[in-house]
């Protein structure tokens, strides 16, 4: 009998070139689509698994909080997304996440600043972390 993989990884869905971004794009890697291909990763979109529309108004942290450049708080969407997308991964027994570079859901080092100006601070997404706290490796691409 033929052993399939088991997914070790999961990755932003925008980073397999899934159109879930919030301007109805990805941010397709070659790398990222081979390891879905090869049954080694995941891809999940907390964004909308936590409900939102794609397209979606952009969003940045702002003071704590996630908030659209129409001054929405979307922050309850964004932990319930998190808090889904960890249930995925607890699913597999996966403890290794590649993430889209500075999102405010996805980000590892650096996100917007709130200020909608491209602005760059240090600090997280809120998936990765959450991922952090639950011991996650976490690696971002950009």
């Amino acid at each position: 009998m033929i052993k399939k993989p088991s997914p070790e990884i999961i990755v932003s869905a925008c980073l397999a070139g899934l159109n879930c971004r919030f301007d109805c794009r990805s941010q397709e890697r070659a790398e990222v689509v081979a390891l879905v291909q090869a049954g080694q990763a995941i891809p999940v979109c907390p964004e909308q698994m936590g409900g939102l529309s794609t397209p979606r108004d952009p969003s940045e942290q702002v003071d704590g909080r996630i908030m659209t450049n129409k001054n929405i708080d979307v922050t309850d969407s964004y932990k319930l997304g998190a808090e889904e997308a960890l249930k995925v991964a607890r699913l597999f027994g996966i403890k290794k996440a590649i993430l889209k570079s500075r999102s405010p859901m996805c980000g590892v080092h650096q996100v917007y600043d709130g200020t909608f100006s491209g602005k760059l601070i240090e600090g997280k997404g809120i998936l990765s972390e959450l991922l952090h706290q639950e011991g996650f490796e976490l690696k971002e691409i950009d």
